[in-house]
């Protein structure tokens, strides 16, 4: 298959792009910052890309992008971009839930051999809260066990046999109520773990048209107040 992915869900883009050639698939990818420079950095970056692949965006069989949870600000980047390309190209788009690309990506990099696994996927929401998703691989498939949450680093449950992945272990690692010997496997979202997904995915029906192309969000609040902020501090 021909696809594009990127994800701009974190404080890192990441863009990748696959096809055959003489039979081989081969991944061209690019990992930049993030944040503030996602909007402006993104369309060039993917277009680089997609010229070294020899591609245009109408050989696209699809253009896979992280949905979120994460970032405000980048899970609208990835959403109206995937929606430009959509509507310009003709091309279903591909929403991945940003946590199951932090599980394929521990997979990948941590236990690429395991037959079975159990991950619980973690992102940092900033204001003192992660976002959290466990996931069960089985079958060279990835099955969610239950919907995202949204809770402060004491309140995680960790079901037995899960190993921790994700991008929260520098912020809140000392206050995640887990015993020591569980594995905490540094993670992020990547476009080489959404392309990954994606063939699965395609074969499952979550291919949609650009219009039906949306982000995901856990919360409507987006920042603390400064009362908010000033009792955190001096909480801390």
């Amino acid at each position: 298959m021909k696809l594009l992915a990127f994800d701009t869900s974190t404080e890192l883009i990441s863009i990748a792009v696959t096809r055959e050639i003489e039979g081989v698939a081969r991944v061209w990818q690019h990992t930049g910052a993030g944040g503030a420079q996602a909007s402006s950095a993104l369309i060039p970056a993917i277009e680089t890309l997609m010229a070294e692949a020899d591609l245009s965006f109408g050989q696209l069989d699809a253009i896979a992008y992280g949905r979120g949870p994460g970032s405000f600000t980048g899970l609208r980047t990835a959403c109206a971009v995937a929606q430009g390309l959509g509507f310009g190209a003709g091309v279903p788009l591909l929403p991945v839930d940003t946590l199951l690309a932090v599980a394929e990506e521990a997979r990948a990099q941590q236990a690429p051999q395991a037959s079975r696994l159990r991950v619980l996927a973690l992102l940092d929401a900033r204001m003192d809260e992660l976002y959290a998703a466990p996931y069960d691989y089985a079958d060279g498939r990835w099955q969610q066990g239950a919907d995202v949450g949204l809770c402060k680093p004491e309140q995680l449950q960790l079901q037995d046999g899960e190993a921790l992945a994700g991008n929260v272990f520098a912020e809140y690692g000392e206050r995640l109520p887990v015993p020591a010997a569980v594995p905490r496997w540094q993670a992020l979202p990547t476009a080489a773990a959404m392309l990954r997904l994606a063939p699965a995915l395609l074969a499952a029906g979550n291919a949609v048209a650009a219009e039906l192309a949306l982000p995901l969000y856990i919360r409507d609040k987006v920042a603390l107040t400064t009362e908010e902020r000033a009792a955190a501090k001096a909480g801390r």
